[in-house]
């Protein structure tokens, strides 16, 4: 049974179809958008080896799929630029649609392409990472990365449809598995304490395979980025910055890793959320037994719980230096997205960054 999720955004809108299997019937929801004008499917060579054959058997293509490298380093301008010229080389046409087959890496680079090739054609997501199916597909943010920091060169570009099919994440190494899940909890630690719960009691479930906790945090976690999204498409008021609950400090760090697999982004994410609820209980906003129920939360399974134990040894000051790269810094402020406590993030613009700095040496000094 598919499970549908509107996002509400006028003549932008689009559907979030949520289904173990769909992706071998994809034309279903596609054709409506493709209207039977060319299809180019963009993927990575990981992703093409385990999940393209069943995309194939389930979806037009005119030509034959774009196969970009895995990893990171392909969210890159000399990436962006190849992808580009390949789409003009083709032929692509503004009402012609492009695919984007892969994790977070693929879904923002090739939406941005989308965003500016012919000055915007329309795409479609189909994440096949867990952490996209509940993040980075929804929302139209797209960027590419830059030696500066991460995400600092991009659009707002919504998709046309996202396709959500739990079945892909069966290849998952479970790394990325749990990576993806502490996007999940954050929708818990925003804003929905049941939620938070939920995922106590559920998640070693989910990381162990099981479809209908997959399908109901999937869902849950799409709903509650949809309603941010379509109350604050573009980010400019407070209500889509708690969606970054975590990732101020998260991005330093995997700034600091060189963006490798040293650190991936879920992993930068949940320790960046843990940071945030103890940075809150230093500040005597979160009661301290809040910040360490989430702690043991991501700890329990098997997520990294402290700076020493992912591996990052730089000083608080050189973590700061990071964020002053902070796509969200204005005025020389920089917001950070704190707590009064599991599910009520808000966000606080009085944040000294001498504070934080001295905050992440203390944590360093403690091995913590």
């Amino acid at each position: 049974m598919t499970r549908i999720v509107h996002v509400p955004l006028g003549q932008k809108a689009y559907d979030i179809i949520i289904g173990a299997g769909i992706i071998g019937n994809a034309r279903d929801y596609a054709n409506p958008i493709t209207r039977g004008r060319p299809v180019t499917i963009i993927t990575d060579d990981h992703v093409a080896e385990q999940q393209l054959a069943r995309l194939l058997e389930g979806i037009e293509s005119a030509g034959e799929p774009i196969i970009l490298p895995a990893g990171e380093g392909s969210k890159s301008w000399k990436t962006l630029a190849f992808l580009c010229e390949e789409l003009l080389t083709r032929g692509v046409e503004r009402s012609d649609t492009l695919v984007a087959l892969g994790g977070g890496v693929i879904g923002d680079l090739v939406g941005f392409a989308a965003s500016i090739l012919k000055r915007g054609c329309q795409f479609i997501q189909i994440p096949t990472s867990l952490l996209a199916q509940v993040d980075s597909s929804v929302g139209g943010k797209t960027a590419i990365n830059t030696p500066a920091g991460k995400n600092l060169i991009g659009t707002f570009h919504q998709p046309a449809l996202v396709i959500i099919d739990p079945s892909v994440l069966d290849t998952l190494p479970g790394r990325h598995l749990r990576a993806g899940y502490a996007e999940i909890v954050k929708y818990g630690l925003i804003n929905d304490f049941a939620f938070f719960e939920w995922c106590e009691a559920n998640g070693a479930a989910l990381l162990n395979g099981d479809k209908d906790a997959q399908i109901s945090a999937i869902e849950t976690s799409v709903r509650a980025k949809a309603a941010i999204v379509a109350a604050d498409e573009r980010e400019t008021q407070d209500v889509r910055a708690l969606l970054n609950l975590g990732h101020t400090f998260g991005h330093a760090l995997e700034a600091e890793a060189g963006f490798s697999d040293t650190l991936i982004h879920g992993e930068g994410v949940a320790l960046g959320m843990i940071l945030a609820h103890q940075f809150s209980a230093a500040r005597g906003t979160c009661d301290r037994q809040d910040a360490q129920r989430v702690e043991a939360h991501f700890a329990a399974l098997n997520l990294p719980r402290s700076l020493s134990g992912a591996n990052i040894r730089a000083s608080g000051q050189a973590l700061v230096e990071h964020m002053l790269h902070d796509k969200k810094m204005s005025g020389g402020t920089l917001p950070f997205i704190l707590s009064h406590g599991i599910g009520k993030a808000y966000v606080d613009k009085s944040v000294a960054l001498a504070d934080v700095a001295a905050f992440l040496d203390q944590r360093l000094s403690s091995g913590r």
